[in-house]
């Protein structure tokens, strides 16, 4: 009992101090975009900085190929369109250098910092655009600022300045609406510019954040001490079943069924018990995927996934509502007697259904940590803490299935509240039901 809760609050104190490792707020698949843009009387200079986050670098392995930043960088160049009144001129590659700095679960990430220019004659007023398309299907931050030096900016639409400190620090006022500027049209013209600067400073974390980031940092310790061990795996526990208690993981679909459809407290468990094996399951294949393929990009399989989970709750829930629409059509003054006594039990393909689509969409974070655990050798303890992140989520989808059970049956006791408990399939039915085609839709959109 004594070690349980030294345990305990040595997690909480992990919990409170600041994790030391660089996080993408936006996700471990991102591949992230800053452009600074000055404009010279005679040329157009760009400074573009992309940070790749864990799993891009881990798979591409950048450090492992001689000559990437000017490779990479020449991509950049060719990714770049910058036109003065509207006729293209030549980008050149000046300097390319690229940085390794740490990432989460002991992982490296990229950071490539490419400077380049564009010769331009701007002794009038002028319109500049520049534009971005490198690497256009990867989901991150795009972001680009402008300045001048001997010409002045008329009203730019970009800051002078970088809100995330040039992809270093991400404003967490900005992480619900990340931006996307891909492209700016400048009006400029010989003079200095205005002083004025709308960038939004960096803002702390959440405790949730700090948690997953204290998480994979103890992932990446080098020394896996058994303290060390055991905390992580606690650490672990505690994120599945915090990240299950998120909107959008299963919670409502799940007690919806198992309301409707009489389930007991044994069914509760067995849909426990498959969201985690599904999740296990699918964060060993996604992250198999991942380390054979540096083509696949991550967050399309998770958008993919995503649908997958969506459109198998959306065929529960129509099966569902067939089946209860059948069993109960509209009745006529026909109720007392039958509330109690027609309890349709819930099928065992249903239940494993209901699991599957809870966890067949892998965290991100215990995607990351097994990778992270992998490259430092030890892939059993990787596989342990996402087995553990599983027992988590499925120990919270699990208590809401048996309070909404218990629920259930104290409401059906009421012998005025019996006779309604005859709609209850269909109402919970339609429930998934729609439940199901939002989670499609949300899929399809992200």
């Amino acid at each position: 009992m004594k070690v349980l809760i030294v345990l305990v609050l040595a997690a909480l104190a992990v919990l409170m101090t600041p994790a030391t490792a660089d996080a993408h707020p936006l996700g471990n698949f991102t591949v992230n975009h800053h452009h600074a843009i000055t404009v010279h009387p005679d040329r157009v200079d760009l400074v573009s900085v992309i940070d790749l986050a864990e799993i891009p670098t881990l798979q591409e392995q950048p450090a492992g190929h001689v000559g990437y930043a000017d490779r990479e960088c020449e991509a950049v160049r060719r990714g770049l369109a910058v036109h003065v009144e509207g006729t293209g001129v030549a980008v050149a590659l000046r300097s390319a250098s690229v940085e390794f700095p740490p990432g989460e679960a002991g992982l490296a990430t990229t950071r490539l910092t490419c400077a380049l220019t564009a010769p331009a004659n701007l002794g009038a007023a002028a319109t500049v655009e520049v534009r971005d398309t490198y690497r256009p299907g990867r989901v991150g931050w795009h972001e680009m600022t402008a300045t001048g030096d001997g010409m002045a900016l008329l009203d730019p639409p970009v800051p002078a300045t970088s809100s995330s400190d040039e992809l270093r620090a991400y404003p967490d006022d900005l992480l619900s609406d990340p931006l996307d500027v891909r492209a700016v049209s400048l009006r400029v013209q010989p003079g200095a510019t205005a002083a004025g600067d709308t960038s939004a400073a960096p803002g702390g974390g959440t405790l949730l954040a700090s948690a997953t980031r204290a998480f994979t940092d103890l992932v990446g310790q080098r020394d896996l001490t058994p303290f060390i061990g055991v905390l992580a795996v606690l650490l672990s526990l505690l994120l599945g079943a915090s990240h299950a208690a998120l909107p959008g993981h299963g919670k409502t679909v799940i007690a919806a069924y198992l309301a409707g459809r009489h389930g007991t407290a044994r069914d509760a468990v067995t849909v426990g018990a498959t969201v985690t094996l599904t999740h296990t399951a699918g964060v060993l294949l996604m992250g198999l995927a991942i380390s054979a393929s540096s083509a696949l990009a991550g967050e399309s399989l998770l958008r993919v996934l995503g649908v997958a989970s969506g459109m198998l709750v959306t065929a529960i829930g129509a099966f569902l509502l067939h089946s209860a629409l059948q069993r109960h059509p509209v009745a006529v003054g026909h109720g007392h007697g039958h509330g109690h006594g027609h309890g349709h039990r819930v099928g065992r393909g249903g239940l494993i259904g209901m699991g599957v689509a809870g966890g067949l969409v892998p965290s991100p974070s215990a995607l990351v940590v097994l990778l992270g655990a992998v490259a430092l050798g030890r892939t059993w303890f990787g596989v342990l803490l996402v087995l553990s992140y599983g027992l988590g989520m499925a120990t919270t989808l699990t208590l809401v299935g048996l309070l909404l059970v218990r629920l259930r049956d104290r409401l059906a006791a009421v012998e005025r509240l019996r006779d309604r408990f005859t709609a209850l399939p269909a109402l919970t039915a339609g429930l998934v039901l729609v439940v199901g085609l939002g989670l499609t839709a949300r899929a399809l959109l992200e």
